[in-house]
């Protein structure tokens, strides 16, 4: 029986899923924003939410956790280098996922995902060049 077995397959073996979240992690931490599907953007927290966990705190074990599970230099640098210390105050809930409409080949919801503390609004912007 496959009872609360957890996790969503999204129709992929596991090694196209990790590859599939590997590569999605480190597009939302270069970019800070990404547009995916809703069902991906809801799985990406799973993923990428303990990684700015470990990047809290800078040290060789969490460096090397971090490499591990991510696979690239400049994407581990960069979590630990600004994304790490900006997230250091807040207790979890690193990531936004906002819906977006639909994809108009295959009606797929469609959701944006943003780095929470990265990211600034257009309000935001729009204050800072009106002062």
């Amino acid at each position: 029986m496959r009872h609360r077995s957890g996790k969503k397959h999204y129709n992929r073996t596991s090694a196209h899923r990790k590859a599939m979240f590997k590569n999605l992690c480190q597009a939302l931490i270069e970019n800070k924003v990404i547009k995916t599907t809703l069902a991906k953007a809801k799985g990406l927290r799973s993923y990428v939410e303990p990684l700015i966990t470990l990047a809290k705190e800078d040290n060789d074990a969490r460096r090397k956790l971090v490499f591990k599970r991510v696979r690239s230099k400049s994407v581990s640098k960069m979590l630990f280098e600004e994304i790490g210390p900006l997230a250091k105050d807040r207790p979890g809930g690193y990531l936004r996922v906002l819906k977006c409409g639909f994809r108009s080949g295959d009606s797929a919801p469609m959701a944006i995902v943003q780095l929470v503390d990265c990211v600034t609004t257009q309000e935001d912007t729009e204050e800072e060049s009106a002062e």
